[in-house]
């Protein structure tokens, strides 16, 4: 039974006019079935909850072994760049050759015509904005707003 299904027969055990319990033993049994559908959403949310680090932390693993290749990759170009000077290097396993291309160097951003520009949204610095908040600053607009935020441990 889902939980909804479960809250509205415990209404249903209940008379709305007088808030006589009609069928007590049912509601008890539904109480039961509700704290441990109760119990079974919190188990999953723990579960869940680990699988997510575990994830994240694999996901740094992953993110310093890529950061690590990338770099041998670079480090790897750039000497045999220096070391052959231009030449092309054919074995049968790989080739080095080159290929030419542009890039567009900028060395005077003010001197950049504006239809060149692309606009940025303003960002919100919360961190500091609710420091000076809680300083004593009032700003328009901004308040320390205190939440409920559940823990599942």
């Amino acid at each position: 039974m889902k939980l909804y299904d479960i809250n509205q027969e415990i209404l249903d055990c209940i008379d709305m006019e007088t808030g006589e319990i009609i069928a007590p033993e049912k509601l008890e049994a539904l109480q039961m079935d509700k704290h441990e559908k109760l119990r079974n959403i919190a188990f999953v949310a723990l579960n869940a909850a680990a699988d997510a680090k575990a994830y994240e932390e694999q996901e740094k693993k992953f993110a310093a072994r890529k950061k690590a290749a990338k770099s041998t990759v670079e480090w790897a170009k750039s000497t045999l760049a220096a070391e052959l000077g231009g030449q092309k290097m054919k074995e049968p396993e790989f080739t080095v050759s080159y290929r030419k291309s542009e890039v567009v160097e900028i060395s005077n951003l003010d001197a950049v015509p504006c239809e060149f520009l692309t606009p940025q949204p303003p960002k919100v610095d919360k961190v500091s904005l609710k420091k000076a908040v809680k300083g004593g600053a009032v700003i328009d607009g901004v308040s320390l707003v205190e939440c409920q935020n559940i823990q599942i441990k």
